[in-house]
């Protein structure tokens, strides 16, 4: 062969994404610096049920039961479109939905959200654009999730003391959490949505006080 074809081949990049996680006396001191902040139950949702932040952003209050036994129906996330056109509600990754039930903190905080955001509402007045989202701007539209970051998730880190993570970290620390509680491997895949379309949780993420 007059030369090597192996030469002309692009290589995929190989990944070496770090990833960060939580102890548990850190989620803690985390929700503590959080608290009072606008997005505070978005933290603590993440990081106590470990939903992707496309599926927080993509919730209706209509798929919240916070109230008897208190649940949470993922059925669809926000996502950016590749092909330029912004963002639209897709169905989960996956394709299928999940149903979780909430730990006792986890109804703490969105109850707390659920009364300022309709403070919000009511202080936005006809600006304000009621989609039922459970997590928006103080107008009721999507979040975008640069200025998550920007705004609130990276000062509340620093604030903390905290590592400077991704949010989707979160989602890892709660995974990490209930592992070293022993809690079955299988359950916490079904939990996360990365197995089966089924998923219950009560109090199995334990924080200190």
């Amino acid at each position: 062969m007059p030369r090597n074809a192996s030469e002309s081949v692009d290589l995929p990049k190989l990944g070496n994404e770090e990833v960060g996680v939580l102890l548990p006396e850190e989620v803690w001191a985390f929700f503590e610096a959080a608290r009072e902040d606008r997005l505070e139950a978005l933290y603590v949702v993440a990081a106590t049920v470990g939903l992707r932040r496309g599926e927080l952003l993509g919730l209706r209050w209509t798929d919240l039961k916070l109230d008897g036994e208190p649940k949470l129906r993922v059925g669809r996330q926000l996502q950016r479109m590749r092909d330029g056109s912004g963002r639209r509600f897709v169905a989960p990754q996956g394709g299928n939905g999940r149903t979780i039930r909430l730990p006792i903190r986890t109804v703490e905080a969105l109850k707390v959200h659920r009364a300022r955001q309709a403070e919000a509402r009511l202080n936005a007045g006809s600006l304000y654009q009621e989609d039922g989202l459970v997590f928006a701007s103080e107008i009721g539209t999507p979040l975008e999730p640069s200025n998550i970051d920007r705004r609130s998730f990276k000062p509340l880190l620093e604030k903390a003391g905290l590592p400077d993570i991704r949010f989707h970290d979160l989602r890892h620390t709660c995974a990490t959490v209930l592992l070293s509680q022993s809690v079955n491997p299988k359950f916490v895949q079904e939990l996360l949505g990365s197995r089966g379309h089924q998923a219950h949780v009560g109090h199995v993420l334990a924080l200190p006080a």
